[in-house]
């Protein structure tokens, strides 16, 4: 059981009438039992909050608290902000007993350090590094030399590259994997597809052509408290390590390519490609869905609306959508001049059919 004492301290906020009230979860006001704390912090909840049966409730700031029946509530201006603190305090996480599982692998030279919790059925590479209160799941890999930051979170089925080094506090969803291989091949002649990019679609003489592989020499490097998604893949560096810098935070099926370089505390949603060697700057979103052609450059504080396809470099704060990619304000209007098309198309036939009737008029008169 929680006390509501408990969330208005992790909230940084007061606590209207009873404090001691006690509650089990967090529920959604219409269906909140006694035992429940409504979450009803928009005054659009107020109806659902009166048909429920809760006790306790974080509502809107300025909400008449009392109006409900309440013994007690907290007051929050910003209702996303409190969410995070609310769902942050009522969140055991995975149960882990610290410990290494007697199932787990470890090689040769591993350090590991006071406090880690290894599951079932995980491999630790030869001269792999853990930090202190680090977390790893069931059937977790991580590769000769890796490193592994302080009070770290890798869950179930997660793989770590060699050499791939990652900061504190880092959290993996399930089946993330950190250090695979970078997609580089190459062709012993000018290929098709090189020509094709030079001029724009031709590719001269088509023939035969195979592809030899272009090895990964580097590696990863994330920041402290990055965190990354379920299925999401990071690829190693060509020669220097691909890197993820402090505070980014990468959604589920995102790809990012070799030699990348993502700053700071950006947001990459789902679904996300990035082809290999561009630079993101500091604090980007990339909308779900969205691509980013290789080697060129973002610049810091870019937002890129869902499924937008950036080809070329972009400048800092700008804000884009669209395939290619062009300012938020010029996409609509391009997107507003294509939903009158078909009624202008109509109107220029009809405009022809007149003008051809006054033309076959004018001669018949001559």
């Amino acid at each position: 059981m929680f006390t509501l004492n408990q969330i208005a301290e992790a909230l940084g906020r007061p606590v209207v009438g009873d404090g001691t009230a006690t509650f089990a979860r967090a529920s959604e006001p219409d269906s909140a039992g006694p035992d429940d704390l409504a979450l009803a912090m928009s005054p659009s909840y107020a109806d659902a909050l009166k048909s429920g049966k809760a006790r306790v409730a974080i509502l809107w700031d300025g909400a008449d608290w009392e109006s409900f029946g309440l013994s007690g509530a907290v007051l929050v201006p910003r209702a996303r902000l409190a969410m995070a603190g609310i769902s942050a305090a009522l969140d055991a996480g995975p149960q882990m007993n610290i410990g290494v599982h007697p199932t787990v692998i470890i090689g040769d030279g591993a350090e590991i350090a006071d406090g880690v919790s290894i599951g079932p059925y995980s491999v630790i590479g030869a001269g792999v590094r853990i930090g202190r209160g680090a977390r790893i799941a069931a059937h977790v890999t991580m590769a000769e030399h890796a490193t592994l930051g302080g009070d770290a979170l890798l869950m179930q089925g997660v793989r770590i590259g060699s050499y791939v080094t990652i900061g504190d506090r880092f959290i993996a969803q399930p089946g993330a994997v950190i250090g695979g291989d970078g997609f580089s091949f190459v062709t012993p002649e000018e290929s098709g597809v090189e020509r094709a990019r030079k001029t724009l679609g031709d590719q001269g003489d088509i023939r035969a052509q195979s592809w030899t592989r272009i090895h990964s020499l580097g590696s990863v490097t994330i920041g402290d408290d990055v965190e990354v998604g379920a299925n999401t893949t990071i690829d190693k560096g060509t020669i220097a390590d691909t890197r993820v810098g402090r505070g980014t935070k990468i959604d589920n099926l995102v790809h990012i390519g070799h030699n990348n370089r993502i700053g700071e505390d950006c947001l990459i949603c789902g679904q996300v490609g990035m082809a290999g060697g561009s630079r993101v700057g500091d604090r980007v979103v990339l909308g779900g869905q969205c691509g980013v052609n290789d080697n060129i450059s973002i610049g810091n504080d870019v937002v890129a609306g869902g499924a937008t396809k950036i080809f070329t470099r972009v400048r800092d704060g700008e804000v884009i959508l669209g395939s290619p990619a062009v300012k938020m304000e010029t996409n609509m209007a391009m997107y507003k001049a294509l939903r009158r098309l078909p009624r202008a198309l109509e109107q220029l036939a009809e405009l022809r059919k007149i003008v051809t009737i006054k033309v076959q008029g004018s001669r018949h008169d001559d």
